[in-house]
């Protein structure tokens, strides 16, 4: 395979895992890397994709004794039954959406000016929730939240369908915005990121598998490797800066790249593809 093809597989996998868990949108990213790269025909679409089956092993990685204690007291323990039952609940609103509308928004909103817009209006909205006081969060931990707070979240995970209005950052803030704590609100957007991403993939590999063939495992490897790698070290670095930090920062990224990636579009500096 091409020595080229797969440094830029390399670079995808490594943006996706940096990007996957941060308030900043990894399909935006990914989006704008590939227009970049030339790396945005129809089955780098389905590599985008494919490849956040890579960070999300990351995070079962992380969080392996939760998702451990959790499958072993599930015949017995009500406290592990609501908890895989908030997750399904958050998950299913994704799915009946995205099987909805998943084709006309991937045909119309995937383009640099659509993510570059949400970003920045995704930062405004991060810096009102973090004005609000953490001290008034009613839930404290994912063990606390009931079934209309795991689909109040799931609801508000659906406007990541949007590229650039980023998944984790839709579902942490939102979260937030819910009750939840910040900590809360992370490790659900990361345990609600397990099916959603493995299910998006595995359906984007079986729709799409007429473009595929045994000679792209290199590519999709490569891929899968590097997004692993980088977002394993991302989310242990997420969890303790969370502990002591806000999502300020996060906002403030996205207003000034977007702002930059509407500039460079409006000015042709750069020749963003659609």
């Amino acid at each position: 395979m091409d020595t080229i093809l797969l440094i830029k597989a390399a670079i995808m996998g490594v943006v996706e895992g940096l990007t996957e868990f941060l308030p900043i949108s990894s399909t935006g990213h990914l989006i704008l890397a590939g227009a970049l790269l030339g790396f945005d025909d129809e089955k780098a679409k389905v590599f985008d994709i494919a490849i956040q089956t890579g960070a999300i092993f990351a995070v079962v990685i992380v969080y392996w004794q939760k998702i451990r204690d959790t499958v072993v007291a599930l015949p017995t323990q009500y406290r592990a039954q609501r908890f895989s039952l908030n997750v399904l609940i958050a998950f299913l609103p994704a799915v009946v959406l995205g099987l909805l509308f998943g084709k006309i928004i991937k045909a119309h909103l995937f383009t640099p000016v659509v993510v570059a817009t949400t970003f920045i209006l995704g930062g405004f909205v991060i810096l009102w929730a973090e004005k609000r006081p953490q001290d008034e969060a009613r839930i404290q931990n994912v063990d606390s939240m009931t079934p209309m707070d795991a689909l109040k979240v799931g609801l508000v995970q659906c406007l990541a369908m949007i590229p650039g209005t980023s998944r984790s950052g839709a579902t942490i803030i939102g979260g937030m915005l819910l009750g939840l704590s910040r900590r809360a609100a992370t490790d659900f957007s990361f345990f609600l990121a397990i099916p959603t991403l493995i299910g998006a993939g595995v359906y984007s590999l079986y729709k799409e598998r007429a473009l595929l063939s045994m000679a792209d495992l290199p590519l999709f490897g490569v891929g899968l490797l590097f997004s692993f790698l980088s977002a394993w070290i991302c989310v242990r670095w997420l969890l303790r800066y969370i502990a002591t930090h806000s999502f300020v920062p996060f906002a403030y990224y996205r207003i000034v790249f977007g702002v930059v990636v509407l500039l460079t579009a409006w000015t042709g500096a750069v020749k963003w593809a659609a």
